[in-house]
């Protein structure tokens, strides 16, 4: 499915160094502001208290949130769960304050606003707990990674898995720093979305990298050059599908889903707006640099003909 076709092909590797270069700066600056500042990491990594709170009617959570907000809590997550009547708190730890100190603060400043609130549980997660999750977090990141640049190998060659990591890990990188340099809260749904760009991004790489290959067993007389860029332009009306449609839905949950939603949402479009980038400008153009060429992916295939890369109807022979 096309939504339009361009007849000549764009020279996007013509810019490919000054894009590198830009790539290059972005990623050490992420790199900068997240050893300088840091993630702001949110109660499941660094520990606090979570309260499970009932209601007889359905509670507006920005109410419960500013209610909890004025106590001086920062960073304080307020959501539902099960149904719209039940309230899920978690509070972040605080220096000479113990979790029973906190929970009795919570609910009187609750009950004072409706006095059907009621608590039904309290416990207190710890920073041991948080540790745990920042290691699991770090080995499913490394898993995906790895998982990866297996992938790409044994599907295309080492050159392209080299270039997809690099690209992919170029994503993730931008990510946390836009979370380190603005202090978002990095919190277990944000981890999950920076898990699902690996995935998104490296999808789109393979789009590409597929289409080079193709390229490479149809066109004798195109070089590695000319190959890349007719592969790029002859997917633009499919990243514009794909990433349009996915980018509206992550829109949505941005504007219209709430401060549960928000920064899930906010690392997902900027994931999906550098996966983009990334899949073009970073990992086809690491991929020439690398030397890739058509005896990389071509072996011991014969074309009988050479074909117009213009030619909608064009097939290779082989």
């Amino acid at each position: 499915m096309e939504f339009f076709r361009i007849k000549r092909d764009i020279p996007f590797m013509r810019h490919a160094l000054v894009f590198n270069l830009i790539s290059l700066v972005t990623f050490l600056a992420a790199v900068f502001f997240l050893f300088s500042r840091g993630l702001h990491l949110s109660v499941e990594f660094t520990g606090g208290t979570l309260l499970e709170v009932t209601y007889a009617q359905p509670v507006d959570l920005g109410g419960v949130r500013n209610t909890v907000g004025k106590l001086g809590f920062q960073d304080v997550q307020v959501q539902n769960f099960g149904t719209a009547r039940d309230v899920l708190i978690r509070l972040p730890a605080q220096k000479g304050v113990s979790s029973a100190q906190q929970s009795t603060q919570v609910m009187t400043a609750l009950q004072a606003v409706e006095p059907s609130a009621t608590m039904r549980r309290t416990e207190f997660v710890g920073p041991q707990v948080g540790d745990e999750l920042a290691a699991d977090g770090l080995k499913a990141l490394a898993f995906v990674v790895v998982g990866i640049m297996i992938y790409l190998a044994v599907r295309f060659e080492w050159k392209f898995a080299v270039a997809a990591i690099i690209a992919n890990l170029h994503d993730v990188i931008i990510i946390l720093g836009f979370f380190a340099f603005f202090q978002w809260e990095f919190s277990l749904p944000v981890l999950a979305a920076v898990l699902a760009v690996l995935g998104y991004s490296v999808n789109e790489s393979v789009v590409i990298f597929d289409r080079i290959r193709e390229n490479f067993r149809r066109y004798r007389k195109m070089n590695t050059v000319e190959i890349i860029n007719n592969a790029i332009t002859s997917t633009i009306s499919r990243t514009i599908i794909t990433h349009g449609s996915t980018q509206m839905m992550v829109l949505s949950m941005l504007l219209f889903g709430g401060a549960t939603l928000h920064y899930f949402a906010l690392a997902l479009t900027i994931g999906i707006l550098f996966g983009i980038y990334s899949s073009v400008f970073v990992a086809a153009a690491i991929a020439m640099w690398l030397g890739i060429q058509r005896e990389d992916l071509v072996k011991g295939t014969v074309v009988k003909k050479d074909l117009d890369p213009n030619d909608p109807n064009a097939g290779a022979s082989v």
